[in-house]
């Protein structure tokens, strides 16, 4: 798993080299592919359940899952590239949200309030925690810069299976009491919205944007639970990952 999650960083670090106005999410996904492949990995979303391309490229108000497409990035838009790779038999899954250019001011809070949200919801890690604690960190900070939460999408543990049956919401709610246990392996990625969370999907039944087509932001590590901490495993061996690169404090 450290193994898999330093490449995902890595190529995440080489994938973020690459976003700039005028350059397509096709190209992006063309040349990540090529990078997981030459690393001698496999990139995790191609042909998962039926999913088209190597990477997730979302775009302003998509959330998630966006299909890397003929489409230009622009100056002032905002992307996140999800890269996963699969690497002796286990998945490195890592995500984070690129300023392309010159972005305004309320997508440059989004970007820097989800990145820190998520590191919120690293810190209430830990062996004996609940579930729950991480959404409880996570959505306080989202409603105190008034940012809304998505719902619908949450992290999931991660190993063997590219998504296994622990679920991890980004916001609180009581019943998700699940207890941590040291060993086990997950990803915390939270989306947050400038607007309302709600959502819908288009019909290619992958691409999810924000119904008042406002932006979003995602930001996501893949962790290991210790009995005092969370040792984030989708960095690189200097400490790295690409939220660190480039979010622009």
């Amino acid at each position: 798993m450290r193994k898999a999650g330093r490449m995902a960083a890595e190529v995440l670090l080489f994938a973020g080299k690459l976003v700039a106005p005028g350059v397509t999410t096709d190209s992006i996904d063309a040349e990540v592919h090529d990078e997981i492949v030459r690393r001698g990995a496999y990139p995790s979303p191609l042909n998962y359940r039926g999913y088209p391309k190597s990477v997730c490229t979302s775009i302003n108000e998509v959330i998630c899952h966006g299909i890397p497409d003929s489409r230009a990035l622009a100056d002032g838009d905002i992307v996140n590239i999800d890269v996963t790779v699969f690497l002796d038999s286990v998945h490195g899954d890592t995500s984070v949200t690129f300023e392309v250019g010159e972005v305004d001011d309320h997508s440059r809070l989004l970007v820097r309030e989800t990145r820190a949200a998520m590191y919120l919801g690293i810190g209430a890690v830990r062996n004996g925690a609940a579930v729950n604690a991480i959404g409880r960190a996570i959505e306080t900070h989202a409603r105190a810069h008034r940012l809304g939460v998505v719902r619908e999408f949450i992290g999931h543990g991660v190993g063997t299976e590219f998504h296994s049956g622990l679920q991890i919401p980004h916001y609180y709610e009581r019943s998700h009491n699940t207890p941590l246990e040291t060993g086990m392996t997950f990803t915390i990625e939270p989306m947050l919205t400038l607007g309302s969370p709600d959502l819908y999907l288009w019909d290619d039944q992958w691409t999810a944007v924000t119904a008042d087509q406002r932006r979003s932001a995602q930001f996501e590590h893949t962790l290991l639970c210790h009995d005092d901490g969370a040792e984030i495993l989708t960095r690189t061996p200097a400490g790295e990952g690409a939220a660190e690169v480039y979010t622009k404090e």
